[in-house]
């Protein structure tokens, strides 16, 4: 009896023996493990020891903390079919399924029957592999680094050395924790690399074309996926239009004709999730979600994502769009930080097709005006002593930088002056900026003249450049200038003054260095006594002021006038050019011309296109006028009625056809609007006879 409990006591320290020998090589090789590799030969040769034939499986807990994946695994001597082992190594596995949650909480080994468990109603693909490798029992044991679960392992064997599989157990999850560790500081290294390649990348970024190769690159090296759709904001603030989208599955063109399709509205329930969360949003791939997003189901197919990524792109507060962007396996984090790239990056190249745009829109304004240089030196016609005096100021003028007042009734040609003026100037290489103070109201003058930034106010869905910026070393023209608003006079006088502005709703100050020239059909000093202009501003304006001629001034250019107006309308229209009659030149010369020339001009192209003959005999004129002494005294033999009519007709036509307001007829009158519309309608006086089309 007691060689027989010696025979036991002897075994045992030899089974002790053989365990600490076993873990004590096991300890020695896990020494030079740095790698997944590396553990996986030094996993191999232990676990053969213990069952040549069996085969085994470790897994660790994932990111998410509810699932687990294969990390190492060896099939052993078994069979086995190739395509279930694929997908069960493939396949995310709940942590709570049942069995493994089990061993997670145990502190020893589990052993389970593979095919009790399935009888049991387990319905696990990893129980069906083990039955078809034809494993019997599987022992689970949880791989813990310290109080912390990282994972377990399955391995096939009939017996149990539980202080062996927990000396080995142990020794792996330290081996795996450091590992994982390393690899994540190495992938969140590369990642670095990356995202700093990736800015600096961005910087660069001008066009479309650049953005999309620079996006694409860093998306498919950090994830394995390119933008799906990059959709923008509408200027209606309401609808998403596809601007980048992945060309590996989309032609330009199929896009282009069906971006009423493709386009997303932000009250949709998917667009409205993604804009109100402040992190990227994973989505699955349902049938509501494929009908649109550029064919979400094609890419699916082809790529084998289920699932996509929507982060939105904000600039401050400001929304841009969103990203779309197939994919499983994308850091948050990461995405949110090339998304916040990504928007300034858009902002920086949508800000550059509009300064292209202008460059175009500017330069073909350029070439315009200088194919038209000549053409309006050529319109400036006449030669009598007033005119001449004109020339001889625009002489003295040109060359200096002073602000030039331009004054006189409508129709005297100021705009061809004004282009006179600049084209005889240093400046004549840049382009002239027109504005018409009084074809604006009131509320969009200040805009067009100072621009404005994006958000500046309802509507302003875009930086802006105004007028002043764009004749920025060049000339800006202020046509109609007595009809600007008080409140853009005041702005307009600090222009003047500081040479410099700030764009509405800007906060930088620009400097200018713009020539201005001014037009006005009013009396400006009547205005300021008026308290209608501001004194100040008209001081400022009145530097070196032009006043051209009426053409009732100036009688002896009607005769060079009418003769280059009517070879100017008998060539556009295919005519031979057509003459005047003595009888019709005196005509004109008797008339008053309240309109001036542009009256005259009009006159002349309805004549010629009237004509039957190459010969104009006679002019049909708003009333007789004959040559007197006294040239703006009416015939003596007209009746009072006769004279009342050809006064209001006159009056109407120097005001442009405007009978109520500032600088109507009414007004110069001194009677209600109400009253001149009665004594038209008591005089028969039409609007053929005063407007001048």
């Amino acid at each position: 009896m007691k060689q027989f409990s010696n025979t036991i006591f002897n075994k045992e320290i030899l089974d002790k023996e053989h365990e600490k020998s076993f873990l004590l090589d096991f300890s020695n090789d896990m020494t030079a493990v740095r790698s997944r590799e590396d553990l996986a030969i030094v996993v191999n040769k232990a676990l053969r020891k213990l069952n040549p034939d069996g085969g085994y499986v470790i897994r660790k807990i994932n990111e998410d903390g509810a699932t687990m994946s294969a990390y190492l695994y060896n099939t052993g001597a078994s069979a086995f079919d190739p395509a279930l082992l694929e997908q069960v190594l493939a396949e995310k596995y709940p942590i709570n399924d049942g069995l493994q949650n089990r061993i997670l909480d145990s502190a020893v080994p589990l052993l389970f029957n593979v095919r009790i468990e399935l009888q049991r109603g387990y319905n696990l693909s990893y129980l069906d592999l083990w039955e078809n490798m034809g494993f019997k029992t599987m022992v689970g044991i949880a791989l813990r680094n310290g109080n912390t679960n990282i994972g377990l392992l399955w391995l096939s064997i009939d017996e149990i050395n539980i202080p062996i599989l927990q000396g080995i157990c142990s020794q792996i999850a330290i081996a795996m924790g450091n590992i994982m560790a390393n690899e994540d500081i190495f992938r969140r290294q590369a990642e670095q690399e990356l995202m700093l390649g990736f800015s600096s990348d961005i910087t660069g970024v001008k066009t479309k074309s650049d953005l999309e190769i620079v996006t694409s690159k860093t998306l498919e090296r950090l994830f394995n996926t390119r933008i799906s759709v990059l959709y923008l904001l509408d200027t209606d603030q309401v609808t998403l239009r596809p601007y980048l989208y992945d060309r590996q599955f989309f032609q330009e063109t199929e896009v282009a004709e069906n971006e009423a399709f493709y386009s997303l509205n932000i009250n949709e329930e998917h667009v409205k999730l993604v804009f109100e969360s402040s992190q990227p949003v994973l989505l699955d791939i349902d049938e509501n979600l494929e009908a649109k997003c550029l064919k979400l189901s094609i890419q699916r197919e082809l790529s084998g994502f289920n699932r996509v990524y929507a982060s939105a792109l904000r600039l401050g507060e400001q929304k841009l769009g969103m990203v779309w962007m197939l994919g499983d396996q994308v850091s948050g984090p990461i995405l949110q930080g090339i998304c916040a790239q990504i928007s300034t990056a858009v902002s920086n190249v949508l800000a550059n097709e509009q300064i292209l745009r202008l460059q175009k829109q500017l330069e073909d304004e350029n070439h315009y005006l200088k194919q038209q240089l000549n053409k309006d030196f050529e319109e400036i016609v006449g030669g009598g002593e007033a005119m001449q005096q004109v020339y001889r100021l625009i002489s003295l003028v040109a060359e200096s930088n002073a602000t030039v007042l331009l004054l006189g009734e409508t129709g005297t040609g100021k705009e061809l002056i004004a282009k006179a003026v600049h084209h005889t100037s240093a400046r004549k290489d840049k382009l002239m900026i027109k504005v018409n103070c009084a074809a604006m109201p009131a509320s969009l003058i200040e805009s067009e003249l100072f621009g404005h930034e994006r958000g500046a106010f309802t509507g302003a869905v875009e930086r802006r450049i105004g007028k002043f910026e764009l004749a920025n070393n060049s000339t800006l023209f202020l046509d109609e200038v007595g009809e600007m608003p008080m409140e853009t006079q005041v702005k307009l006088l600090r222009v003047l003054q500081e040479k410099e502005m700030e764009r509405v709703g800007g906060k930088t100050t620009i400097k200018l260095n713009v020539r201005i020239i001014a037009a006005t059909n009013r009396d400006l000093e009547a205005e300021v006594k008026a308290g209608r202009f501001r004194s100040d501003l008209y001081y400022r304006l009145n530097v070196f002021p032009i006043n051209l001629p009426p053409l009732r001034d100036r009688r002896e250019d009607i005769e060079s006038l009418a003769g280059f107006f009517l070879a100017k309308f008998s060539k556009s229209i295919g005519k031979k050019t057509v003459k005047l009659s003595a009888n019709a030149l005196r005509q004109l010369q008797a008339y008053l011309w309240p309109g001036n020339v542009r009256e005259l001009e009009h006159l002349i192209e309805r004549s010629v296109i009237l004509a039957t003959d190459p010969m104009i005999r006679e002019f049909f004129l708003p009333q007789a006028t004959g040559a007197t002494t006294d040239e703006h005294t009416m015939q003596s033999d007209l009746t009072l009625e006769q004279v009342e009519r050809m006064h209001i007709i006159q009056v109407l036509r120097r005001c442009g056809g405007k009978i109520s307001g500032i600088g109507g007829a009414a007004e110069i009158l001194g009677i209600p609007g109400n009253t001149i519309h009665s004594k038209m309608r008591k005089l028969g006086i039409t609007k053929a006879e005063y407007f001048a089309n």
